[in-house]
């Protein structure tokens, strides 16, 4: 299942919901800041990105910046408890599922989203007489 972390008002969650719909994919909307996020849920973030937090905390954002807060001087455990009481410092969307994680929309990397089955059929359908070939079949072509 496809988890979409969220808020009100951003753009690339909106385009990212968009592309989900329009694929016919099932996902979970979190919105992060009607649903408090639990400890398990933030620690799995964390885990899941690459860099850590570098991945999924904005210090761009208002409250990193006022505070002139030191993630590297922060427990685990005190880590856990600033995102839940400041979750605007995380950066959006955040696209998980069983093998994918994504920050932000990317629309090269969101199709990893589609499950491999659908792509691999997508390969061997698309050809010319595919009314979106002009789309998509062109771009295999050259990428052959």
């Amino acid at each position: 299942m496809i988890v979409v972390y969220t808020s009100p008002g951003c753009a690339s969650c909106r385009k990212v919901k968009n592309w989900l719909k329009e694929r016919n994919l099932p996902f979970v909307e979190k919105n992060i800041f009607t649903t408090l996020l639990n400890e398990v849920e933030i620690k799995h973030l964390l885990q899941r990105s690459e860099n850590g937090t570098e991945d999924i905390i904005s210090k761009r954002s208002k409250i990193m910046q006022e505070d002139k807060i030191d993630l590297d001087l922060l427990s685990l455990n005190e880590l856990v408890k600033f995102i839940q009481k400041n979750p605007s410092i995380l950066k959006r969307p955040i696209i998980l599922n069983e093998s994918v994680f994504q920050v932000g929309y990317d629309e090269e990397e969101i199709d990893a989203f589609i499950p491999h089955e659908l792509r691999k059929l997508a390969v061997f359908s698309c050809n010319t007489s595919c009314p979106n070939f002009d789309g998509c079949g062109k771009v295999r072509e050259t990428e052959e």
